[in-house]
Protein backbone atom coordinates (compact mmCIF):
# COMPACT_ATOMS: atom_id res chain seq x y z
CA UNK A 1 0.00 0.00 0.00
CA UNK A 2 1.02 3.61 -1.07
CA UNK A 3 1.80 6.16 1.56
CA UNK A 4 1.83 9.52 1.16
CA UNK A 5 5.47 11.26 1.19
CA UNK A 6 6.14 15.01 2.15
CA UNK A 7 8.99 16.87 0.37
CA UNK A 8 10.87 19.88 -0.34
CA UNK A 9 12.73 20.69 -3.09
CA UNK A 10 15.65 22.94 -2.67
CA UNK A 11 18.93 24.35 -4.77
CA UNK A 12 21.93 25.59 -3.45
CA UNK A 13 23.36 27.71 -6.90
CA UNK A 14 21.13 25.57 -9.14
CA UNK A 15 22.19 22.32 -7.94
CA UNK A 16 19.12 20.96 -7.07
CA UNK A 17 17.66 18.04 -4.61
CA UNK A 18 14.18 16.73 -3.45
CA UNK A 19 14.53 17.14 0.36
CA UNK A 20 12.59 14.87 2.63
CA UNK A 21 12.49 14.39 6.33
CA UNK A 22 12.71 11.36 7.82
CA UNK A 23 11.82 12.32 11.50
CA UNK A 24 8.28 11.12 11.04
CA UNK A 25 8.56 9.35 7.64
CA UNK A 26 10.01 6.26 6.80
CA UNK A 27 11.69 6.04 3.23
CA UNK A 28 11.84 2.41 1.42
CA UNK A 29 13.71 1.79 -0.93
CA UNK A 30 15.59 5.33 -1.34
CA UNK A 31 17.24 4.18 -4.45
CA UNK A 32 14.64 3.75 -6.60
CA UNK A 33 12.89 6.44 -4.60
CA UNK A 34 15.65 9.11 -6.29
CA UNK A 35 15.52 7.77 -9.77
CA UNK A 36 11.67 8.48 -10.09
CA UNK A 37 12.05 11.82 -8.22
CA UNK A 38 14.91 12.84 -10.31
CA UNK A 39 13.16 12.28 -13.11
CA UNK A 40 12.47 15.80 -15.23
CA UNK A 41 9.47 14.66 -17.13
CA UNK A 42 7.85 11.95 -14.74
CA UNK A 43 8.75 12.85 -11.87
CA UNK A 44 9.35 15.79 -9.37
CA UNK A 45 12.98 16.67 -11.47
CA UNK A 46 16.20 17.03 -9.66
CA UNK A 47 19.71 16.46 -9.42
CA UNK A 48 18.94 13.34 -6.48
CA UNK A 49 17.43 13.31 -3.05
CA UNK A 50 18.73 13.91 0.20
CA UNK A 51 17.13 12.32 3.35
CA UNK A 52 17.16 14.50 6.51
CA UNK A 53 17.32 12.05 9.68
CA UNK A 54 18.39 11.39 13.28
CA UNK A 55 21.87 11.27 14.18
CA UNK A 56 23.45 9.51 17.49
CA UNK A 57 26.44 11.68 17.21
CA UNK A 58 25.62 14.63 15.40
CA UNK A 59 22.40 17.10 15.25
CA UNK A 60 21.78 15.85 11.86
CA UNK A 61 22.45 12.99 9.74
CA UNK A 62 22.84 13.02 5.66
CA UNK A 63 21.80 10.66 2.90
CA UNK A 64 22.28 11.58 -0.89
CA UNK A 65 21.39 9.68 -3.70
CA UNK A 66 21.93 10.34 -7.02
CA UNK A 67 20.01 10.83 -9.84
CA UNK A 68 20.77 7.20 -11.12
CA UNK A 69 20.47 5.59 -7.60
CA UNK A 70 23.77 5.59 -6.39
CA UNK A 71 24.16 6.66 -3.28
CA UNK A 72 27.19 9.56 -2.49
CA UNK A 73 30.00 10.42 0.23
CA UNK A 74 28.93 14.18 0.38
CA UNK A 75 27.30 17.06 -1.24
CA UNK A 76 28.18 20.62 -0.44
CA UNK A 77 25.16 22.10 -2.14
CA UNK A 78 23.14 19.89 -0.22
CA UNK A 79 24.13 20.29 3.34
CA UNK A 80 23.70 24.27 2.81
CA UNK A 81 20.09 23.44 1.79
CA UNK A 82 19.64 20.76 4.78
CA UNK A 83 20.98 23.69 7.04
CA UNK A 84 18.33 25.92 5.78
CA UNK A 85 15.53 23.10 5.68
CA UNK A 86 16.42 22.00 9.79
CA UNK A 87 16.20 25.85 10.81
CA UNK A 88 13.46 27.02 8.62
CA UNK A 89 11.59 24.51 9.53
CA UNK A 90 11.85 24.89 13.50
CA UNK A 91 13.77 21.43 14.00
CA UNK A 92 16.69 23.42 15.54
CA UNK A 93 16.88 27.22 16.85
CA UNK A 94 20.83 26.55 16.62
CA UNK A 95 22.89 28.47 14.37
CA UNK A 96 25.97 26.51 14.33
CA UNK A 97 24.83 22.84 13.85
CA UNK A 98 26.33 19.33 13.18
CA UNK A 99 25.61 17.29 10.01
CA UNK A 100 26.77 13.55 9.70
CA UNK A 101 27.39 12.25 6.75
CA UNK A 102 29.06 9.58 4.33
CA UNK A 103 31.99 11.71 3.87
CA UNK A 104 32.50 12.87 8.07
CA UNK A 105 30.70 15.00 10.38
CA UNK A 106 30.39 18.68 8.49
CA UNK A 107 30.00 22.38 10.68
CA UNK A 108 27.58 24.51 8.87
CA UNK A 109 26.85 28.70 10.31
CA UNK A 110 23.51 29.76 8.85
CA UNK A 111 22.60 33.58 8.23
CA UNK A 112 19.75 34.57 8.32
CA UNK A 113 17.20 37.42 6.67
CA UNK A 114 15.08 40.14 7.96
CA UNK A 115 12.24 37.28 8.31
CA UNK A 116 14.53 34.73 10.15
CA UNK A 117 15.20 32.20 7.24
CA UNK A 118 18.43 31.22 6.58
CA UNK A 119 19.32 32.58 2.78
CA UNK A 120 23.36 32.21 3.53
CA UNK A 121 25.31 28.82 4.63
CA UNK A 122 29.13 28.14 5.75
CA UNK A 123 30.19 24.72 5.53
CA UNK A 124 33.53 23.92 7.23
CA UNK A 125 34.48 21.15 4.57
CA UNK A 126 37.33 19.78 6.14
CA UNK A 127 40.65 18.91 5.08
CA UNK A 128 41.12 17.97 1.49
CA UNK A 129 42.61 14.57 0.30
CA UNK A 130 45.49 14.23 -1.70
CA UNK A 131 46.95 10.93 -1.57
CA UNK A 132 46.13 8.81 -4.91
CA UNK A 133 44.90 5.33 -3.09
CA UNK A 134 42.30 7.60 -0.95
CA UNK A 135 40.53 9.29 -3.30
CA UNK A 136 40.74 6.90 -4.83
CA UNK A 137 42.81 7.40 -8.10
CA UNK A 138 45.40 4.88 -10.00
CA UNK A 139 48.86 6.62 -10.17
CA UNK A 140 52.52 5.58 -8.91
CA UNK A 141 52.64 9.83 -7.61
CA UNK A 142 52.51 10.54 -4.17
CA UNK A 143 50.32 13.68 -4.92
CA UNK A 144 48.59 13.85 -8.45
CA UNK A 145 49.06 17.42 -9.57
CA UNK A 146 49.11 18.11 -13.41
CA UNK A 147 49.18 14.46 -14.20
CA UNK A 148 48.73 13.14 -17.95
CA UNK A 149 45.51 10.92 -18.29
CA UNK A 150 44.42 9.62 -22.32
CA UNK A 151 40.73 10.11 -22.55
CA UNK A 152 40.09 9.17 -26.22
CA UNK A 153 42.26 9.45 -28.59
CA UNK A 154 43.59 12.92 -26.91
CA UNK A 155 45.65 13.59 -23.50
CA UNK A 156 44.44 15.72 -20.78
CA UNK A 157 46.35 16.69 -17.26
CA UNK A 158 43.97 16.08 -14.28
CA UNK A 159 44.97 16.96 -10.86
CA UNK A 160 43.25 14.68 -8.19
CA UNK A 161 41.44 15.67 -4.78
CA UNK A 162 39.02 13.56 -2.50
CA UNK A 163 36.36 15.92 -0.76
CA UNK A 164 35.06 12.90 1.01
CA UNK A 165 34.25 12.07 -2.71
CA UNK A 166 36.29 11.57 -5.91
CA UNK A 167 37.53 14.70 -8.00
CA UNK A 168 39.43 15.10 -10.91
CA UNK A 169 40.35 19.10 -12.13
CA UNK A 170 41.22 19.32 -15.36
CA UNK A 171 41.96 23.21 -16.71
CA UNK A 172 41.13 24.28 -19.97
CA UNK A 173 41.06 27.80 -21.84
CA UNK A 174 37.30 27.65 -23.20
CA UNK A 175 34.72 26.07 -21.37
CA UNK A 176 31.62 27.62 -22.49
CA UNK A 177 31.99 25.71 -25.94
CA UNK A 178 32.78 22.34 -24.35
CA UNK A 179 31.17 19.07 -25.68
CA UNK A 180 30.66 18.16 -21.79
CA UNK A 181 27.94 15.39 -22.51
CA UNK A 182 30.41 13.85 -24.76
CA UNK A 183 33.87 14.14 -22.68
CA UNK A 184 32.39 13.39 -18.88
CA UNK A 185 31.27 10.17 -19.23
CA UNK A 186 34.78 9.40 -20.38
CA UNK A 187 36.43 11.20 -17.28
CA UNK A 188 33.76 9.79 -15.18
CA UNK A 189 33.91 6.00 -15.80
CA UNK A 190 37.59 5.57 -16.87
CA UNK A 191 40.02 3.07 -15.34
CA UNK A 192 41.99 5.17 -13.42
CA UNK A 193 38.89 5.97 -11.20
CA UNK A 194 37.75 2.52 -9.56
CA UNK A 195 35.01 4.52 -7.85
CA UNK A 196 34.37 6.80 -10.79
CA UNK A 197 35.18 10.69 -10.38
CA UNK A 198 33.30 13.46 -10.65
CA UNK A 199 35.10 16.05 -12.82
CA UNK A 200 35.56 19.84 -13.01
CA UNK A 201 36.11 21.45 -15.99
CA UNK A 202 38.16 24.33 -15.20
CA UNK A 203 38.66 28.01 -16.54
CA UNK A 204 40.51 30.64 -14.34
CA UNK A 205 39.89 34.05 -14.94
CA UNK A 206 41.86 35.89 -12.48
CA UNK A 207 43.61 35.01 -9.29
CA UNK A 208 40.18 35.54 -7.43
CA UNK A 209 37.94 34.15 -10.17
CA UNK A 210 37.65 30.42 -11.38
CA UNK A 211 34.72 29.65 -13.69
CA UNK A 212 33.61 26.08 -13.32
CA UNK A 213 31.41 23.61 -15.00
CA UNK A 214 31.15 19.58 -13.50
CA UNK A 215 29.99 16.06 -14.40
CA UNK A 216 29.03 14.42 -11.48
CA UNK A 217 29.55 11.03 -10.89
CA UNK A 218 26.24 9.66 -11.26
CA UNK A 219 24.41 12.48 -12.42
CA UNK A 220 25.57 13.79 -14.91
CA UNK A 221 26.56 17.93 -15.57
CA UNK A 222 25.03 19.62 -12.97
CA UNK A 223 24.39 23.51 -12.18
CA UNK A 224 26.72 23.34 -9.52
CA UNK A 225 29.05 21.28 -7.24
CA UNK A 226 29.67 22.33 -3.95
CA UNK A 227 32.34 19.42 -2.88
CA UNK A 228 33.82 20.17 -6.77
CA UNK A 229 33.71 24.00 -6.16
CA UNK A 230 36.59 23.44 -3.45
CA UNK A 231 38.28 20.96 -5.01
CA UNK A 232 39.01 22.97 -7.86
CA UNK A 233 40.20 25.54 -5.96
CA UNK A 234 42.44 23.21 -4.06
CA UNK A 235 43.88 22.32 -7.74
CA UNK A 236 44.22 26.03 -8.62
CA UNK A 237 46.75 26.63 -5.31
CA UNK A 238 48.87 23.32 -6.11
CA UNK A 239 49.54 24.84 -9.93
CA UNK A 240 50.05 28.20 -8.41
CA UNK A 241 47.03 29.73 -10.31
CA UNK A 242 45.26 31.71 -7.91
CA UNK A 243 45.11 32.57 -4.29
CA UNK A 244 43.31 30.51 -1.25
CA UNK A 245 40.32 31.87 -1.15
CA UNK A 246 38.09 32.65 -4.50
CA UNK A 247 34.69 33.62 -6.04
CA UNK A 248 33.39 30.31 -8.25
CA UNK A 249 31.44 30.90 -11.05
CA UNK A 250 29.23 28.05 -12.04
CA UNK A 251 26.34 27.27 -14.31
CA UNK A 252 23.98 28.24 -11.24
CA UNK A 253 25.38 31.05 -9.14
CA UNK A 254 28.28 32.09 -6.97
CA UNK A 255 30.44 30.12 -4.33
CA UNK A 256 32.88 31.32 -2.03
CA UNK A 257 35.52 29.05 -1.42
CA UNK A 258 38.53 29.66 1.44
CA UNK A 259 41.40 26.90 1.96
CA UNK A 260 42.84 28.05 5.45
CA UNK A 261 46.56 27.93 5.37
CA UNK A 262 46.95 27.35 9.69
CA UNK A 263 43.89 24.31 9.73
CA UNK A 264 43.89 23.19 6.46
CA UNK A 265 40.48 23.01 6.16
CA UNK A 266 37.97 24.16 3.44
CA UNK A 267 35.24 26.78 3.96
CA UNK A 268 32.21 26.77 1.53
CA UNK A 269 29.91 29.73 1.59
CA UNK A 270 26.46 29.76 -0.60
CA UNK A 271 23.19 30.36 -1.01
CA UNK A 272 20.21 27.95 -0.19
CA UNK A 273 16.80 28.44 -1.35
CA UNK A 274 13.36 25.99 -1.20
CA UNK A 275 11.79 26.22 -4.80
CA UNK A 276 8.27 24.21 -3.80
CA UNK A 277 7.04 22.11 -0.74
CA UNK A 278 4.05 18.68 -2.02
CA UNK A 279 3.81 15.34 -1.59
CA UNK A 280 3.70 12.17 -3.97
CA UNK A 281 2.11 8.76 -3.10
CA UNK A 282 5.14 5.73 -2.70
Amino acid sequence: MKRQIQFTKMHGAGNDYVYISCFEQKIEDPSEMAKWVSDRHFGIGSDGLVLIMPSESCDFRMRMFNSDGSEAEMCGNATRCVGKFVYDKKLTTEKEITLETKAGVKVLSLFTDDDDKVNWVTVDMGEPCLVPSQIPFVSEREVVIDEPIAIGDKEYNVTCVSMGNPHAVVFMGDIDNLDIEKIGPDFENHPRFPKRTNTEFTQVVSPELIKMRVWERGAGETLACGTGACATLVACVLNGLTQRKAKLQLLGGMLEIEWLEDTNRILMSGPAETVFEGQFNW
